[in-house]
């Protein structure tokens, strides 16, 4: 696109990364599908898919901030599209979530003979919602806070605070992930025990995927604030991985409030 165009728009230039990204993502679901189908696992293959899409999403980013901070091609009406685009995908999730939550209800208030009539099922000890559950809560909590104390900071362009509150985040979803592992790997039950076991870990599971998600997103931005890519007006790369954070803040504490705690 030429740099002057007289439409305030970003018309896209052509870009292998999204088809390099599908054909990768469809490689590795079908892998899976071996995986689940013959339980038979090729492990060097899984990697290196994983390390060629992780390569694809980094180019494309790289990319998109290199259209934004250096070519000055996120317009204002850009940037609203941006937002946009953002917000209807976090909506997306919020849905994709709700069918979780919907499953959940609809076993837990009227649990059949198969599962001994009552929540949660026979043989199966839920975990105290007081102990690990209760403490990734208020890290999740405090980690809201913290990227949401570095959105202000930068707005105060105020460098080595906002990189300090930033990498404390970081770190509380790095935390939050060590924690939810030590916890599957204690769980007397697993995806397979009955319908309790499915949901729980679909649903936790999905969310600690998430939070990874959002843990790498909030890196590259700490990468993007050191090399100086963010400033007073131009840093809505930070503010989509704060509306992801606070979104899977959410989630989490509808988690932990149904599925831990008040129906346990």
């Amino acid at each position: 696109m030429s740099l002057h165009s007289n439409h305030p728009y970003h018309i896209v230039n052509f870009s292998p990364w999204p088809l390099t990204s599908a054909l990768r993502v469809i490689s590795r679901i079908i892998n899976f599908t071996l995986w689940f189908k013959y339980n038979k696992l090729n492990t060097f293959l899984l990697i290196t898919r994983i390390i060629l899409i992780l390569l694809s999403i980094y180019q494309w980013w790289r990319d998109v901030s290199r259209e934004g901070t250096f070519q000055g091609l996120h317009t204002f009406k850009v940037k609203i599209n941006l937002q946009w685009g953002i917000i209807l995908f976090i909506i997306s999730e919020i849905f994709f979530f709700f069918s979780f939550f919907w499953t959940f209800f609809h076993i837990r208030l009227s649990p059949n003979i198969e599962l001994g009539n009552t929540w949660p099922p026979l043989r199966i000890i839920a975990f105290n919602p007081f102990q690990v559950p209760l403490l990734n809560t208020l890290i999740l909590l405090v980690s809201g806070i913290s990227v949401t104390t570095t959105h202000h900071l930068i707005l105060e362009n105020k460098l080595s605070l906002r990189k300090k509150y930033l990498i404390i985040t970081i770190f509380l979803g790095i935390y939050f992930s060590f924690l939810q592992i030590i916890e599957y790997k204690e769980a007397n039950f697993t995806i397979t025990d009955r319908s309790y076991g499915s949901i729980f870990f679909l649903s936790t599971g999905f969310h600690g995927i998430h939070v990874i998600i959002g843990t790498l997103f909030l890196i590259i931005c700490l990468l993007r604030l050191k090399l100086k890519q963010f400033s007073i007006t131009h840093h809505f790369g930070f503010e989509a991985a704060a509306w992801y954070w606070h979104f899977v803040d959410v989630v989490w504490i509808f988690l932990f409030s149904v599925i831990y705690w008040w129906f346990n």
